[in-house]
């Protein structure tokens, strides 16, 4: 009788001379593939880790995210992070500065070193969302140009409806006026920026005097006004945002900017997508037509196959493709100099 170790041999004998192929021993192959599946199974955690944390965060906020991401183009940095201008509210703001060297938050300014031009960027979010700390991406990008950069928080809805905004953008305004000097801005070159809500804050403290007259002001420092995507026509109100943030207001005609234009006030730089449906290119185009009706300065810029959210994309180093936003605006400020 055979033993079973010697019929096994048998069978593995026959089996490769009728050509039959046998299965791989265990050992180092099988440990290999262990290894290598491990580690796959690994890298799936990795990125969807990754994934779920980049998308838990807001548009603006994955758009500054892949704005860090790519290469650098120039030495910007943050002078100043979380300065309040208003303890009542707790409104603070960031402020970015060209790159002068040293470490960032380093709140000295060279003495020997002339002070820069300033632009106060105000962010969108149909006045019930966005932060400043979401748009570093704009920070970097003006002051990458040679401008202090300031970036206010302002109350949002439903924590304030209008004119609470106003009544803090002015207040942060105000406060860039006063003490930019400090922090290596000019007092005398400043600008004012922002995107959609953002656009209309600036555009109402342009326009409206009221509000940094509030704060003991007028609107003669305001070099400038850059307004992207700016809501300046839009009552009745229709969407659900402009009615919770301004439906209230028992003057609705004293929310419209259309309705403060004068000749004497700052120059204005309007722009908008040809292909936003959000706020839409009529509000740009009625209100550059009041302008010129008065007699004001005013510079409009129409982009094409952009909509309400890439003129703002447009502003971060991957989406530059887009359009010549941020040329046309800093062209804009350099023409007031």
């Amino acid at each position: 009788m055979k033993s079973s170790v010697q019929s096994t041999q048998d069978a593995k004998d026959d089996a490769r001379s009728i050509g039959v192929s046998l299965p791989a021993p265990d050992g180092p192959v099988k440990d290999f593939d262990m290894k290598l599946l491990a580690t796959f199974g690994m890298l799936i955690l990795v990125i969807g880790g990754f994934a779920l944390w980049f998308f838990s965060h807001t548009g603006p906020k994955q758009l500054d995210m892949v704005d860090q991401a790519f290469p650098d183009e120039g030495t910007a940095k943050m002078l100043a992070k979380d300065i309040v201008f208003d303890a009542e509210h707790d409104l603070s703001l960031n402020i970015w500065r060209p790159g002068l060297g040293g470490a960032e938050g380093n709140l000295e300014w060279p003495e020997d070193v002339k002070p820069h031009p300033v632009v106060v960027f105000i962010y969108g979010g149909g006045w019930r969302a966005g932060s400043k700390d979401e748009y570093g991406f704009a920070g970097r990008a003006l002051s990458n140009r040679g401008y202090v950069t300031v970036l206010p928080d302002y109350r949002l809805f439903p924590n304030t409806k209008f004119p609470g905004f106003l009544e803090d953008s002015a207040k942060a305004l105000a406060w860039v006026h006063d003490n930019i000097e400090k922090f290596g801005g000019d007092p005398k070159r400043i600008y004012i920026a922002g995107q959609s809500a953002g656009a209309y804050n600036v555009t109402m403290l342009a326009l409206d005097q009221q509000w940094l007259g509030r704060e003991g002001k007028t609107t003669d420092f305001i070099k400038g006004a850059a307004v992207l995507a700016g809501p300046a026509d839009f009552y009745p109100f229709s969407s659900e945002t402009t009615k919770q943030s301004f439906g209230e207001y028992p003057k609705p005609e004293m929310t419209q900017p259309i309705n403060f234009v004068r000749a004497d006030a700052p120059p204005l730089w309007l722009s908008t997508g040809v292909d936003d449906t959000q706020v839409e290119p009529r509000n740009s185009r009625t209100l550059r037509d009041r302008i010129l009706e008065v007699g004001g300065e005013v510079e409009y810029a129409e982009y094409p196959d952009m909509d309400h959210l890439e003129i703002m994309m447009a502003i971060a180093k991957p989406f530059r493709h887009k359009g010549p936003v941020l040329d046309d605006m800093v062209a804009f400020f350099e023409r007031l100099e």
